[in-house]
């Protein structure tokens, strides 16, 4: 590497920070020293979870091979329904691996549908956001067969899951959601080693930063971050609370102390856990 490369990459380019350390500020799998020992465990759990009776999988909504999603129902007629989606920035990991978190919800009497979307770079986000309301109409237009409430659809995610649930919740058919370590402003994220497959362009970062969406009259919505997460996911979360609780939107915010980013989906995957109890009780208030 020259002396000028160096220097480039040293010049600040985000709130004080150069490439090298805005890379690392959302370096989740990084900063979580035994990441991949998560990851096996979640996909154990989910292989158990997906054997479970009743339990719908690979449910076509779209054309693409990954347009798909899993349907694990609670046993309760007319039940609401949880739409969860997957982090992995938008470019990594399954559906089949997050199965596990239904768990926790359907204790609650909650039907929950994990979805699958195409990754980058074989989708623009864009795209991937058009998946996400194809799911979304395809549920709608399906409730009978699955026996779900259409009219109590929540949607949540995790991490880049987080954000396209942020984004889904300014839809009408959306009763509200539940955001887990999520990003809601774009900004860093073109900035940063992420946006290699992503290419994303000025439209997507305005049209797609949850922060910019924030309007009166949107669902509720339940935030959430751990304690011990890196501090820009930490910021993004806070910020996009912040500024809705200024337009008088119906937000909680939950930092959840001791927990990382791959631990605090326990507290969705456990019946007893404060996000399955807190989805529980914002489904309950909608009857």
């Amino acid at each position: 590497m020259t002396d000028t490369s160096q220097a480039a990459r040293a010049t600040p380019i985000y709130r004080g920070m150069d490439r090298a350390a805005l890379d690392a500020a959302y370096n989740n799998s990084a900063a979580v020293a035994d990441s991949g020992e998560w990851l096996a465990d979640w996909r154990l759990r989910s292989g158990a979870t997906r054997m479970m009776p009743g339990a719908q999988l690979d449910v076509p909504y779209g054309d693409r091979e990954r347009a798909r999603f899993d349907f694990f129902p609670s046993g309760q007629p007319d039940a609401p329904l949880f739409v969860f989606i997957h982090g992995g920035y938008w470019q990594r990991n399954a559906k089949e691996i997050f199965s596990f978190i239904s768990e926790g919800p359907r204790a609650h009497g909650i039907d929950v549908a994990v979805l699958g979307y195409t990754l980058a770079p074989a989708a623009r986000l864009s795209d991937i956001v058009d998946e996400v309301r194809q799911a979304l109409d395809h549920l709608d237009r399906h409730a009978g067969r699955f026996g779900f409430d259409p009219k109590r659809v929540y949607v949540g995610g995790w991490s880049a899951g987080g954000h396209l649930a942020a984004v889904a919740n300014a839809w009408p058919k959306v009763r509200g959601a539940l955001m887990i370590s999520g990003i809601f402003d774009l900004e860093p994220i073109a900035l940063s080693y992420i946006n290699e497959p992503l290419a994303l362009n000025r439209d997507e970062i305005e049209n797609y930063s949850p922060l910019h969406l924030l309007r009166p009259g949107a669902s509720p919505q339940i935030l959430t971050v751990g304690g011990n997460e890196l501090t820009e996911l930490r910021r993004q979360t806070t910020d996009y609370a912040e500024a809705a609780e200024r337009l008088g939107l119906p937000v909680t915010l939950r930092i959840l102390p001791g927990h990382h980013h791959f631990s605090i989906l326990d507290e969705l995957s456990r019946p007893a856990g404060i996000l399955a109890r807190e989805l529980g009780a914002m489904t309950a208030g909608s009857r």
